[in-house]
């Protein structure tokens, strides 16, 4: 069962009484985890496991040591403070102690659904037998993997702030192939309640791709026009929306670093047509009510208008900056100001270009410039005078993100939605592209 609040209170209260070091947070968690793994057709695993655990932070004469345990019995939390202590003893100083956080008042967040955190397993294996006779019906073969998720903790520090919180998850991702081998198609989707995650569509997507993929015909790599959909604008930045870092901006390791030590804070880095912001209490995104160090969560502008407004400082660095400490984005919202375009529109307003269903293995290449290289996967189209005509092999790419998104090359945006990285990662809401130039490097046998 999940900790409740009050039992989370009392536990972290029952460590930090535990120790009697000049400074300390505590933190208790409970999660509830359920899979179900299919492939070649057929169901493979089924599972469940319930876990919880506790950690300390210790400081002693600022310097910092932290422990763990799976086991919340009260033998077990002392041995674990005295593990903490023991290490604080014989660390280097922490040169970026902040002392813990005083009282902060938390907005909350709705992000716990009962029907996800309890989900009939019934009903979900009825789902997936569903899908499986898809598979069938349509002469492919399928293999995908739906988790559900359930988590309820909190922390407590020295200085006496408590916070609580809980949130649930559910995703499911489908891969289908053809028989032969050469063709695939991939389609992902999450969300925090398990009503709103269609897994017939989810399916469907998937096949259609592998149907449409095959007989893929091979184009020289090239700067091209290309349509990205929202699963490839996820596996490209769904996670950019955290990289708004000041220090690294600051101290020159950023996109958004500037010379002598300055930034691109209040200038246009990115077309009109990008809006990137983070909002908590986003009825399709819920985050979390703190954000980074345990400050309160706000709705925080990132990107207005393709004008760089915000860079967040966290506690340590806004001291030395003398400014105020930023809560951070909690979650990633990609959205336009401007008119809204379908990826039908997109791809009939394309007289040469490329559509992109999914990117992977993707690595960064230089942070200094956001750049990063990976291959397509599962789904490229060749398209001609605003039809798809053909399907493509795959290509690598090299790509600046900030060369991406820069003024003049976002063509369209389509309206966001709840997608996730298929590298793993949550979810947020970002739309589909029509991007002026995109470069591919080379040619990829993969499918």
């Amino acid at each position: 069962m999940l900790l409740t609040e009050q039992e989370v209170k009392t536990l972290t209260a029952k460590i930090l009484s535990m120790s009697k070091v000049d400074d300390a947070t505590a933190a208790v968690g409970s999660n509830k985890q359920s899979h179900l793994r299919f492939a070649n057709n057929n169901v493979l695993t089924s599972g469940a496991r319930e876990t919880r655990t506790a950690n300390i932070t210790v400081w002693i004469g600022g310097k910092r040591g932290s422990a763990s345990t799976n086991d919340l019995d009260d033998a077990s939390l002392k041995e674990m403070v005295e593990q903490a202590e023991k290490i604080a003893r014989t660390a280097p100083p922490d040169r970026e102690y902040m002392p813990s956080l005083p009282k902060q008042t938390y907005k909350p967040v709705n992000a716990y659904i009962e029907a996800t955190a309890n989900l009939s397993l019934t009903d979900r294996a009825k789902q997936i037998g569903a899908i499986l006779n898809e598979f069938e019906k349509s002469g492919v073969i399928g293999a995908g993997f739906h988790n559900a998720t359930a988590q309820a903790g909190g922390n407590a520090t020295k200085n006496g702030n408590f916070e609580f919180e809980r949130s649930t998850g559910v995703g499911l991702s489908v891969t289908s192939r053809m028989p032969d081998g050469t063709s695939s198609g991939y389609f992902l989707r999450s969300h925090n309640d398990i009503s709103k995650l269609d897994t017939m569509h989810i399916a469907r997507q998937s096949i259609k791709k592998a149907l449409e993929g095959r007989n893929a015909r091979v184009i020289e790599p090239g700067v091209y026009t290309v349509v990205l959909e929202p699963q490839a604008v996820a596996d490209l930045i769904g996670g950019f929306g955290f990289g708004f870092n000041a220090r690294n901006a600051e101290e020159g390791r950023s996109a958004f670093s500037a010379p002598g030590g300055k930034t691109k804070l209040g200038q246009q880095v990115f077309d009109e047509k990008v809006t990137i912001f983070s909002d908590p209490w986003h009825p399709d995104l819920p985050g979390s009510q703190s954000a980074q160090g345990g400050i309160p969560a706000q709705r925080i502008m990132m990107v207005n208008k393709g004008v760089l407004e915000n860079l967040t400082y966290n506690r340590f660095w806004a001291a030395q900056k003398d400014k105020q400490p930023t809560p951070g984005p909690v979650n990633t919202i990609f959205q336009t100001t401007g008119p809204t375009h379908t990826l039908e529109e997109m791809i009939r307003s394309t007289k040469r270009g490329i559509l992109v269903s999914r990117f992977w293995y993707i690595r960064q290449t230089d942070p200094r410039t956001a750049s990063s290289t990976g291959l397509t996967r599962d789904g490229v189209w060749w398209i001609e005078d605003g039809k798809i005509a053909y399907p493509l092999k795959n290509f690598r790419f090299n790509q600046s993100t900030m060369e991406m998104l820069a003024p003049g090359n976002v063509l369209m945006v389509s309206k966001p939605e709840r997608v996730g990285s298929s590298e793993g990662g949550g979810g947020s809401l970002l739309p589909a592209l029509k991007l002026k130039d995109f470069n591919f490097t080379s040619q990829s046998e993969a499918v």
